[in-house]
């Protein structure tokens, strides 16, 4: 599980806003801390590689271990993210998923698409994301051969 203090990063871009600041609002009533790069409204158009980009960085940089991005439909959001060699981002649809790619894929990004999840699914699938360990074991090697 993660620490409740431990800082998870958040961004999105503009299709998927509203529902990462509903995430941000629900996580935070149950102690956790995150730390929001961006983007800062529904109504204006940006671009999601660079958000994607700037939470990378900071995984990178180990100033969190994990992280949530949510776009319109997750796809393009996490496709940026996987560019980098140390994320390891899952886009998931329900709870199912979001605990399957902590067990067997260390995910380590969450992706969200804002138009195709409610949020109280996307909340429940983070919940579980962030409450489920590695499984490692048989894991591990297929883990390995990612950041090769």
């Amino acid at each position: 599980m993660i620490r409740k203090p431990f800082p998870i990063l958040i961004a999105s871009d503009h299709a998927g806003f509203n529902l990462k600041k509903f995430l941000i609002a629900e996580l935070q009533k149950t102690g956790f801390s995150l730390l929001d790069l961006g983007c800062d409204s529904a109504e204006k158009s940006v671009d999601y590689p660079d958000f994607a980009q700037k939470l990378a960085k900071k995984i990178i940089a180990k100033k969190a271990k994990i992280g949530i991005l949510v776009c319109g439909s997750g796809v393009g959001i996490s496709i940026a993210a996987n560019r980098f060699k140390e994320v390891r981002a899952a886009l998931c649809f329900n709870a199912k998923i979001a605990k399957l790619s902590r067990l067997h894929n260390d995910a380590n990004v969450i992706c969200l698409g804002a138009r195709l999840i409610s949020p109280l699914s996307a909340l429940r699938a983070v919940k579980v994301f962030l409450e489920t360990e590695f499984e490692g074991q048989r894991h591990e090697k297929r883990v390995l051969k990612l950041s090769k």
